[in-house]
């Protein structure tokens, strides 16, 4: 009996012949995958006085899968985007994978004085927006003068006092 010639048969050979040379070099894979996290994405600006932190991550479970940690004056926002299987009943499998799952961490340090009262978080159509109250402080700016002395740069900061 003939059969018709598929090309997406060949493909997801293809795939699956990629995945297993992956594995024999670069180690363990988690469910025929390549066991790696993602990093989402960082918007960081100033408004007002306070400093926003967007990460982008579509699709994951704020309320179960995010952690946001305050210690030792580290901002810490971890989680993870769960896999979720493409096969069907009938045994579909996926031809292209493109979409990163797994863990993720992201840090950032925090102005001295910062406490975890000042920080607040919300989630929005695939953005999770991290807001630090009252970080920007604006002081009366100060002159420097610039001497020389014995060959070296020397640095004189000038005070009004305050």
């Amino acid at each position: 009996m003939l059969q018709a010639w598929d090309p997406f048969t060949v493909l997801a050979q293809l795939d699956e012949d990629f995945d297993e040379l992956v594995r024999r070099t670069w180690g363990s894979t988690t469910s025929g995958r390549l066991a790696l996290g993602f990093v989402p994405p960082v918007d960081m600006f100033v408004d007002g006085k306070d400093v926003v932190i967007r990460l982008e991550l579509p699709g994951v479970d704020v309320d179960k899968d995010v952690d946001i940690n305050v210690e030792d004056g580290t901002l810490t926002i971890s989680g993870s985007r769960r896999h979720e299987s493409t096969e069907g009943a009938s045994g579909d499998r996926a031809l292209v994978r493109e979409l990163h799952q797994g863990s993720f961490w992201r840090q950032f340090a925090l102005p001295s004085g910062v406490k975890p009262a000042d920080i607040s978080a919300s989630y929005d159509r695939g953005i999770l927006a991290v807001r630090v109250r009252d970080v920007i402080k604006r002081g009366k700016a100060h002159k420097v003068s610039i001497g020389k002395g014995n060959g070296a740069t020397q640095v004189n900061a000038i005070s009004d006092g305050s």
